[in-house]
């Protein structure tokens, strides 16, 4: 596997993290504090999040058909992007057991 269908999916569950965190914050507010002015912040936020969404689905699928995931586990790494926080648990979980299969990382040479 090559180290960008690793990176690419790490930027992507960050990105998607840290959106869906703002989205939260501002329903939030605009929902439970009544703040006038997060309404537009919601809808701008949420907005980006769908459409990032759709990037990070197709970059951990991606990522998961390489690796063999089986069923369960690529759902619940494609569902991350949906529960806040999640992504950055379910990105260290993936990264740790995905880092030995990058093809970056050279193999020991074997001694004689």
């Amino acid at each position: 596997m090559k180290k960008s269908v690793l990176t690419r999916y790490r930027v992507m569950a960050y990105v998607t993290g840290v959106l869906l965190v703002l989205l939260t914050a501002g329903v939030i507010a605009k929902r439970l504090l009544g703040m006038e002015g997060a309404a537009g912040f919601t809808t701008a936020i949420g907005i980006a999040h769908g459409w990032l969404y759709v990037l990070y689905l197709i970059f951990a699928f991606d990522l998961g058909s390489k690796a063999k995931y089986p069923f369960g586990k690529l759902a619940w790494v494609l569902l991350a992007g949906t529960v806040p926080t999640a992504a950055f648990f379910v990105e260290r979980k993936v990264t740790r057991e995905v880092e030995p299969l990058v093809s970056g990382a050279a193999p020991e040479p074997a001694e004689a």
